[in-house]
């Protein structure tokens, strides 16, 4: 399948017209069509996407939708929807979309209605978060409860941390903390400033037996055990798991079990029980705007044509930059401190779901797939690493998300932050040249001392941005623009022919690390040689 994609009529369409976009300017697209920043732009679900600084024209996006016609994009849209099997190598539907569906929608897996199953469990999660908000669910000693700390990994961690950072503003519940690192000092920070008899805590493993979780879990159980005593564990633990046995063995009443189902992947689940924490801080009406926004997103992604598509024209941007112009890393700069999570969250999202090596057919990819995603919250990255940007020896396409009504009320930051992030977009496109720097410094230095400054203070320009508006980070925004990224994310797996929902590639070293856990316990162990002398020389303790 791989020389089929690589020789196939699009794809070697679009090389050959990247050969000729390549020498134009994006200042010349500009000039040479005065509507260019409404052509190519786009006003879906609240949020207001402007692909107009990115390198291609007319022709190409008309090139590009011929690609993904030809992937057959749609129909793998439709796919999905439909609840087939899409994640093959698992033999499951992929529902996310369920998740977030309102009560009346039918989603179906073999006959089986999942909606109906998700909003039994969602009437669970309610009655729950409202008797901990209230104050009628109490802790051992009858203390109301005043925090919350998720314990979990990966996708059970990166969703509801980001998403609880992202609406700290609408959280009126207890204070919610999250522990995913297997390394002692997260935990020991959290539970430091906590009173064992006010604290709940929320294990959020689907299979109950994920390592680093159930070590944190086990350690924040004696914690609560050496303060309340064993009885109390039931009051101070709830569980987001499908292992009923294993979280009844733990000590958690199985009435505080909150399911969720194997047509969920880990970095999708947040829209699921995983999204506990979320409904706790933010309260259930909230939790279901955030729903409503990302099924907005949905129903979008689903009927609109592939040149209105929000989330197509994205990942089809995507990859014009990436396989047609050879820029090799996507960065993500949103220009909201409350989003200061939403890049590792997308980081999880897109690598793991696109880091893979083979076709859907299980023949090796000839084309790249998936770029490095970075980034961090502007405009502290303005300081740190846009000057790669800028001057750097490689281009780098930024993706600027950019929240226009600020939730505080320091109106001269919230201006300043909105003419930096337009700024850099612009500065990015248009540079500087040797001539303007000439004439901006002709006042200062002239000779030899003004020739040998001009080549430092040159900008190249022409590096593309998107800009991603949205009127205000709230509830339905943020729901409906990560399920943008997610729709994203699977279009560009459709159109590299590669699976999107499985991971194996987490599983290695996972395995290892259970060789190395015996090794470290005394059994006999086969190890390469470099990793047996580490093993040694951490024993050793030097």
């Amino acid at each position: 399948m791989s020389q089929t994609l690589i020789e196939s009529p699009a794809w070697r369409a679009l090389q050959l017209q990247a050969q000729t976009m390549r020498e134009r300017r994006l200042a010349s697209l500009f000039e040479a069509d005065p509507r260019r920043a409404q052509d190519f732009a786009l006003d879906i679900c609240g949020l207001h996407l402007d692909y107009s600084k990115q390198k291609l024209d007319a022709q190409t996006r008309e090139l590009l939708l011929a690609l993904a016609r030809q992937q057959q994009v749609a129909e793998g849209v439709a796919r999905m929807f439909a609840g087939e099997r899409i994640n093959a190598t698992e033999h499951r539907a992929v529902l996310h979309v369920a998740l977030r569906a309102p009560r009346g929608t039918t989603i179906g897996v073999d006959g089986e209605d999942q909606v109906a199953r998700v909003q039994e469990v969602i009437a669970r999660m309610r009655d729950f978060a409202e008797r901990v908000r209230d104050g009628r669910w109490r802790g051992a000693t009858g203390q109301p409860i005043r925090d919350v700390v998720n314990i979990g990994i990966g996708g059970s961690d990166l969703g509801p941390r980001m998403v609880c950072d992202a609406l700290a503003d609408f959280a009126d519940g207890p204070r919610t903390q999250f522990v995913a690192n297997v390394d002692g000092a997260q935990l020991s920070a959290t539970i430091a400033g906590l009173d064992p008899a006010t604290t709940l805590f929320i294990i959020t493993s689907k299979t109950f037996t994920t390592q680093e979780t159930m070590a944190n879990a086990g350690a924040a159980r004696a914690w609560l055990v050496a303060a309340l005593g064993e009885a109390a564990v039931a009051r101070h633990f709830v569980a987001v798991s499908t292992n009923a046995e294993a979280v009844a063995a733990f000590g958690i009443a199985s009435d505080n079990m909150f399911e969720f189902w194997d047509w969920v992947g880990g970095r999708y689940s947040v829209w699921s029980a995983v999204g506990l924490s979320v409904m706790l801080a933010i309260g259930p009406d909230r939790f279901g705007e955030w729903l409503a926004g990302a099924h907005a997103m949905d129903e979008h992604f689903r009927s609109a044509d592939l040149a209105r598509n929000m989330p197509v024209l994205l990942a089809l941007v995507a990859v014009w930059n990436f396989n047609f112009l050879g820029y090799s890393t996507q960065v993500v700069a949103p220009y909201a401190q409350r989003l200061e999570f939403f890049v590792p969250w997308l980081q999880q999202l897109e690598m793991e779901s696109n880091g893979k090596r083979v076709h859907r057919s299980g023949v090796p990819v000839t084309v790249r797939t998936t770029p490095a995603i970075w980034g961090d919250v502007g405009t502290n990255s303005q300081h740190a690493f846009f000057q790669m940007l800028h001057q750097g020896s490689e281009v780098h396409p930024v993706d600027f998300i950019l929240p226009i009504e600020a939730a505080h009320p320091l109106a001269e930051q919230q201006a300043m932050l909105i003419a930096n992030c337009l700024a850099q977009s612009a500065a990015l496109m248009q540079g500087k040249t040797a001539e303007q720097v000439r004439e901006e410094l002709s006042a200062k230095l002239s000779g030899e001392a003004l020739e040998a400054a001009i080549p430092h203070r040159v900008f190249p320009g022409d590096r593309p941005s998107n800009t991603i508006l949205l009127r205000r980070l709230e509830p339905r925004s943020l729901g409906a623009l990560m399920a943008l990224y997610e729709h994203r994310t699977y279009v560009l797996s459709l159109l590299w022919d590669i699976h999107a929902f499985d991971q194996w590639g987490v599983e290695l070293g996972k395995q290892l690390a259970k060789d190395l856990l015996r090794a470290m316990n005394g059994d006999t162990v086969t190890l390469d040689p470099s990793t047996a002398a580490l093993l040694a020389r951490v024993q050793r303790g030097s």
